[in-house]
């Protein structure tokens, strides 16, 4: 099977689910057209890369964006694309940045990035829409130093009551080294923010393990593993933030049918399914259910259910993850009764055929009415 080959029938179905989306880069999000009007030239999105490429793709991406009106329209942007995926919650994540000749401060980025994620939210109310809930995570950089680390995390804490909702770890994964950010890390799980690592993307048996140690409330991709990684990550049961599209082109992966998202799965351990940079990609998060459903054979139940599944690991309070849970809950619930009653409806009408049948088969028998038995069916 082609790892980019699914039918229509299950994209649709696939679309048609209300979705959770946990692993999104802000600027690995951006579309085409944007990013080549932006650049004044034309910069290909998607396609097969290595992860160096990538990022060196998003450094294009950054020099794109290093003005606050345009850092406002790639949010506003990706929430519009998220949202018309039928994403109902969206955790954006991204790096603040720095860009002094354009007056652009950590802080400032970050309040670009707000703007615009208020500007969607205003244009659904404008329609009498709700629009998807979108939260954001700030990401210290694994090229950043532990100055610059904390400093993200207390600006990450001070912007919460505007929807900051946790901090990330990413970045080339060759930079750097754990116990640089370990201090501010630590810092922001005692002022309350959600932590995800981006772990496991090479293999680093040492790193991962701390990583595992440190216990986050989940990590992003965990590609590489030994034998003794995958025993303490099952035993961790710390959810686990999948992307096929982005380990299949970025080469963490050769071949989807081998992603252990399938080894994962079966054995029951948390995973969510995620875009990454859609943009990058050229990948949605019905596409990426999509590819899950036809390589490893999963049921439209068990697909509804991987969505239903990361409602519990969205970085919100207590009571608004249960209330989204039970959204996902009621959702579900609505479209298998729908589901069941077109099925009895299905069977309710092939019972009267059959039964129909049976009467005019009975009736030509007997030679009732030639005019009545001349009806088929």
């Amino acid at each position: 099977m082609s790892a980019h080959t699914v039918s229509a029938a299950l994209l649709a179905f696939c679309r048609s689910l209300p979705k959770i989306e946990l692993h999104a880069h802000l600027n690995g999000s951006v579309r085409e057209s944007t990013l080549q009007e932006l650049a004044g030239e034309q910069l290909k999105l998607g396609g097969a890369k290595t992860l160096p490429e990538c990022f060196k793709l998003f450094d294009a991406i950054h020099r794109c964006t290093t003005i606050h009106e345009r850092i406002q329209r790639i949010a506003r942007e990706a929430a519009e694309d998220f949202a018309a995926d039928n994403v109902v919650y969206l955790e954006l994540r991204t790096s603040p940045k720095v860009h002094l000749e354009h007056g652009v401060t950590k802080r400032s980025y970050v309040d670009a990035v707000l703007a615009g994620l208020a500007e969607y939210q205003a244009a659904c109310s404008a329609v009498g829409q709700t629009g998807a809930t979108v939260r954001l995570l700030l990401s210290i950089d694994r090229r950043e130093d532990a100055a610059a680390a904390l400093a993200t995390v207390e600006l990450a804490a001070e912007l919460m009551p505007r929807g900051v909702a946790g901090i990330d770890l990413s970045g080339n994964p060759a930079a750097g080294e754990l116990a640089t950010w370990l201090p501010a890390l630590r810092r922001a799980r005692s002022l309350g923010l959600a932590l995800t690592l981006h772990a496991a993307e090479v293999f680093n048996p040492g790193e991962t393990a701390a990583m595992l140690d440190f216990a986050p409330e989940r990590l992003g991709h965990m590609c590489c593993l030994d034998a003794r990684l995958e025993a303490q990550l099952a035993a961790s049961r710390i959810p686990i933030e999948l992307c096929l599209t982005s380990n299949l082109l970025s080469g963490s992966v050769t071949r989807l049918p081998d992603h252990h998202f399938a080894a994962l799965h079966r054995a029951g351990h948390p995973v969510c399914l995620c875009t990454d940079d859609c943009g990058i990609y050229g990948t949605s998060l019905s596409r990426e259910l999509a590819l899950a459903g036809a390589c490893f054979d999963l049921s439209p139940a068990a697909l509804a259910r991987l969505c239903r599944d990361a409602a519990g690991y969205a970085f919100l309070p207590a009571d608004e993850r249960a209330a989204l849970q039970a959204r996902e809950a009621a959702r579900a619930a609505a479209e298998a009764a729908a589901a069941a009653a077109a099925a009895a409806s299905a069977a309710e009408a092939a019972a009267g055929c059959q039964s129909l049948a049976a009467l005019l088969a009975w009736l030509r028998g007997h030679r009732i009415s030639q005019r009545l038995v001349s009806v088929s069916v």
